[in-house]
Order: structure tokens, then sequence, then C-alpha cells
């Protein structure tokens, strides 16, 4: 185990936290593994680095789909200028926005309810080996299974309620918002790339949710911020979320999410095995 100054710290974590937000690995398990090898002073701005990591994969979640947010918001401007709240009479982009609206929910009650029993019980190196093999197991039958069928305008409430409630079971650490949102969009039948784009601009609240989260918590801990390290934590995130979504929205068009699961085997295996030596 061994030490790094902050800085470092926010370099290394924002590259991890980038990459396994958005990949369905699970950032949540890997940060918790990394706190078993990498010594983290807890008293020394813990809550600073999360808000800045967090900050930084928002900001590269609604760059990459900024059009995306724009052509649902023109959307429901107009649709609500002219139905008013008839949402029978919406067309698909303003209806994307409530049904992002629906899957949310089911995220905000687990996280009201849950929250401190999760972080005071679960975040354990053996959870998370356990949870990346089972949940990397289920993403990966999840993906065999599904059609590819449906395309993001075929989402309906029903879908958007599945979905959302898949997004919740990933409080566990280790289970990965991204590999269940985008299984379980699977399993209602949408090909892999929409199921990807849905499970994004859904992670759009999720993130920032999260950041505005720790940034209240920092307030009430009177805990000091360290603006480089959160410069530094937040750019580094941003950039490297901006890729790997690239990538994995390319990958797929003709991959799957398997290689994410034997990753997972693999990993989960590891984790395991050290927790028990």
């Amino acid at each position: 185990m061994f030490e790094l100054t902050d800085l470092l710290r926010a370099v290394i974590m924002g590259i991890i936290q980038a990459v396994t937000e958005f990949l369905p690995v699970s950032s949540s398990g890997h940060l918790v593994v990394m706190r078993e090898f990498v010594h983290f002073d807890e008293q020394n701005n813990s809550l600073t680095f999360d808000v800045a990591l967090h900050v930084g994969t928002s900001v590269a979640v609604i760059l990459f789909f900024w059009r995306d947010w724009q052509n649902i918001f023109h959307s429901v401007f107009y649709d609500i200028a002219d139905h008013g709240l008839v949402l029978r009479k919406w067309n698909a982009h303003s209806l994307l926005l409530i049904w992002i609206v629906i899957a949310t929910i089911p995220v905000v009650v687990v996280g009201f309810v849950f929250q401190d029993l999760i972080e005071q019980n679960l975040r354990q190196p053996l959870v998370v080996g356990v949870s990346l093999i089972v949940f990397g197991l289920l993403i990966g039958l999840m993906d065999r299974l599904g059609e590819s069928r449906k395309k993001l305008e075929d989402i309906h409430l029903s879908n958007a309620l599945w979905i959302g409630i898949f997004q919740a079971i990933s409080f566990i650490p280790g289970v990965s918002r991204s590999g269940m949102t985008i299984g379980a969009a699977r399993i209602l039948g949408f090909d892999r790339v929409n199921a990807a784009r849905f499970s994004f601009l859904l992670s759009t609240p999720a993130v920032i949710g999260a950041s505005l989260l720790r940034f209240f918590e920092t307030q009430q801990n009177n805990e000091s911020i360290n603006l480089s390290v959160l410069i530094a934590g937040s750019l580094i995130s941003c950039l490297v979320g901006i890729i790997v979504i690239r990538f994995l929205l390319r990958y797929l068009q003709n991959g799957t999410l398997w290689p994410f699961v034997w990753y997972r085997i693999v990993l989960g295996l590891l984790v395991i095995a050290y927790t028990m030596s």
C-alpha cells in the first residue's frame, strides 16, 4: 500500500472514474478496490475528490450529448406550446424527456432510503468481487438474449420504469449503472447502440445529482476545497469520459458486452482471492 500526492491521486482517480463510469464494469467497485491498494487520507479532502470526479463525468456526458439535449428541450418547448401537457400528442423527442425523468425516480427513491445503509455495509472488497461476477453474468445474459428490434423513439412508460429499476440496483458496489441499464434495455428489445444512448442520456441526471450531493456534503462537513485538485480531477475525468463514450458507442455497432463480462469475472475472482487471503 502506498501514498499518492493529492494532485496525482486526482489524475489517476479521474481516469479510473471516467473509464469505469461509462463502461459496464462498475465505477464504484473499482474505486473500492483502488482504496485497498492506494492509501487515501480520508480526512484530507476525500469529498473534494468525489466532487471533482463527478463534475468531470457530468460535463462529459452533457457535452457529448449536447445536440440530443438541445433537440429534446427544443421539441418539448414546441409541444407544450402546441399541445400543452397532453402527452399523447407529444412527439418521440419530447416524450424521451418524460421517460428519462420516470426512469430516474427509482434511483432517487433507493438512494434516499438506502444510501447510508449501502455506504456503511456494502462498500467492501468481498461484496464488490461477488457483484462483479454475479451481475456481470446477468448483464452478459441480458445482452445475449436481447433482440435488436427497437430504436430510441420506441421507448414507452413500462420500458422506462424497468430500466430505472435496474439502474437503482447499481447502488450496490460492483454492479455497474451502465451495464444494468444497457442490459435491461437489451432484454426489452433495444439494439445495443440505442440501449447505450438511452443509458448515457439517463446518466445525466444521475451524475449531476451525485455531483450536487457530494458538493453539499463538503459544505456540511466544512471541508476545504483544493482548487488545483478539483480542476485536475474534473478535467481528466471529463476528457477521458468523452473518449470512452465515443469508443463504446462505436464498439457496440458490431460488438457485444461479453468482453466486459469476462473482464469482470477475472477481476472479481482476483478481488475475492485477495480478500480471502
